[in-house]
């Protein structure tokens, strides 16, 4: 379906475009002047949640997560809406004020957008940010070395399954909502201060197929320790129980024949780091020699941080089990 963009649109012939036809990313990048480039993207989606003004709240820190995965700081935004008319006009007023409320945390003014009707309701935001030129963060700067470091646990999207089911305690939902409406704004600020230059968030595609990207962007391996991988609390329990969405066997299918799974590892656990994320944390390759300061740093903001692997050089990906990074 996207081939006849390759074919219209030729990367030599837009020399500003910093990322996107050659090199997909996580959002465009546009290159302004010397001090500045522009961060574009767009993100949409059905809801993950019963409550209509956290399902706005998460799809706008979903949709400004990508500006922040490549080091910009989002500044504006537009809605963009798919919704029943025969829903209560207070609920979808709710979906467009968690939104509203979430933006402005972010720093981020909401300026409008566009709606149409649609039998299952969809809303997301098109996103713009700024970020230096040579400070941009990549899919394909991951070096030899470098550590793995992952700011949000995993486990949404088998816990938003179980919601859809009726089978997701309240405490639970609870959980893993207030991850998804946790900006990754902090982790970007962090990046960029120690000015890493390879990262992406942890979405649809999940933890895996994310690292799939990153790693064949990068042209190098990455090397992920199961046990030190975070966990939300209830995650295992409704893996175990089945209650995966669809778009986990699709990652799978995809994915693994690029990964590779050693000791042992239970079919549950595979699963999870199949498992697609919505809103979820950064995966950032931090160079050896900064990881050290860069962790004591994380702590001082209390950043969560988890040191999950590191990246090696090779292809694909390989999950050990066991702790020893």
């Amino acid at each position: 379906m996207l081939r006849p963009i390759g074919q219209v649109f030729q990367p030599a012939d837009y020399p500003n475009l910093l990322v996107g036809l050659d090199s997909p990313d996580d959002a465009a990048v546009w290159k302004l002047n010397d001090q500045q480039a522009i961060v574009i993207t767009t993100d949409f989606f059905t809801p993950v949640v019963d409550n209509p003004y956290d399902y706005g709240a998460i799809a706008a820190a979903n949709s400004l997560s990508d500006v922040y995965a490549m080091g910009g700081q989002p500044f504006l935004a537009l809605n963009i809406a798919a919704l029943p008319p025969d829903l209560p006009h207070d609920l979808l007023s709710e979906v467009m004020r968690g939104a509203a409320d979430k933006a402005r945390e972010a720093g981020v003014v909401i300026a409008g957008g566009h709606t149409v009707q649609d039998a299952e309701p969809k809303f997301g935001l098109a996103a713009i940010g700024f970020v230096h030129p040579e400070r941009i963060l990549t899919k394909g700067g991951a070096q030899p070395g470098d550590r793995l470091v992952l700011t949000k646990p995993l486990g949404f999207g088998v816990t938003t399954t179980a919601l859809k089911r009726e089978a997701a305690d309240p405490e639970d939902v609870a959980e893993v909502v207030g991850w998804m409406t946790r900006l990754n704004r902090q982790a970007a600020e962090l990046a960029v201060e120690f000015g890493l230059r390879a990262a992406t968030d942890i979405t649809g595609f999940s933890l895996l197929g994310h690292s799939v990207e990153m790693a064949s962007s990068s042209r190098v391996g990455f090397r992920l320790v199961y046990d030190r991988i975070p966990l939300v609390s209830c995650a295992r329990k409704y893996a175990e129980s089945g209650n995966f969405p669809g778009g986990a066997a699709d990652n799978r299918l995809y994915f693994q024949p690029f990964v590779r799974f050693t000791g042992g590892i239970a079919e549950w656990a595979e699963m999870l780091l199949f498992d697609p994320q919505t809103s979820g944390g950064l995966l950032m390759a931090v160079p050896h020699e900064k990881y050290e300061a860069f962790r004591a740093r994380a702590a001082q903001v209390e950043l969560p941080l988890w040191e999950i692997g590191g990246v090696v050089a090779g292809e694909g990906i390989e999950v050990v089990q066991g702790d020893r990074i």
